[in-house]
């Protein structure tokens, strides 16, 4: 009699080939092992969560660098500009300072070219008679007129000169003349007066035209 437990049931595998099966179920490549074909096994830091290649350590250095070099410029062009906006400022605030004092002159030394005009009227009559101021008159005369200029008021006007209407004001025409060649200031009835460059008063003169042909 043959024992039951020598028959084996034709459709039955041996139980050494159930390690191939096993085999076969592995994804292509892959191995029981963590290897992958052609490489080494699998390193952690290599491949993120999502499966993308993480940065070097000399990549990310170098991203740092680059993020460090763009936030310099950005800080470097604040700084230009901050520099700018203040040289600016201060222009501004000296302008305002010079316009602030030209004011304050123009207000206090306007008044005296009054004083100034009958001081030349007192020359001139002094020298129509072949004479010069003298005593204390002319010393008061030559220290107001010292005073007046070392604060910036300064006197134009003289005969001879080019007619020019933006500090000049014509009160006559008188004729023409074959010497000039352009309209020329022939008499000064009052002298003019300017503070830098601005016009206290324009000086009122007498003019001659040039002649035709």
């Amino acid at each position: 009699m043959t024992d039951p437990r020598d028959e084996v049931p034709g459709d039955a595998q041996p139980a050494g080939d159930g390690g191939d099966h096993v085999a076969e179920d592995l994804p292509d490549g892959g191995g029981v092992d963590g290897r992958v074909e052609g490489g080494g096994p699998l390193e952690p830091q290599d491949v993120t969560e999502d499966g993308d290649a993480t940065a070097s350590p000399a990549e990310a250095e170098a991203d740092e660098l680059t993020l460090a070099r763009i936030a310099l410029e950005e800080r470097t062009l604040d700084l230009q500009r901050l520099q700018a906006e203040y040289l600016n400022y201060k222009r501004r605030v000296e302008r305002d300072r010079e316009k602030v004092v030209e004011n304050a002159t123009y207000a206090a030394l306007a008044p005296i070219t009054e004083v100034l005009d009958n001081i030349d009227r007192a020359r001139e009559s002094a020298q129509a008679h072949g004479q010069e101021l003298d005593g204390g008159f002319k010393a008061v005369a030559d220290q107001l007129e010292r005073t007046v200029a070392a604060a910036g008021l300064l006197k134009f006007g003289e005969p001879g000169e080019a007619f020019d209407p933006t500090v000049h004001e014509a009160l006559a025409h008188q004729g023409e003349d074959p010497e000039v060649s352009v309209t020329t200031v022939k008499v000064v009835a009052k002298a003019g007066y300017r503070i830098g460059e601005r016009v206290v008063r324009a000086a009122q003169v007498l003019v001659v035209d040039p002649a035709d042909g």
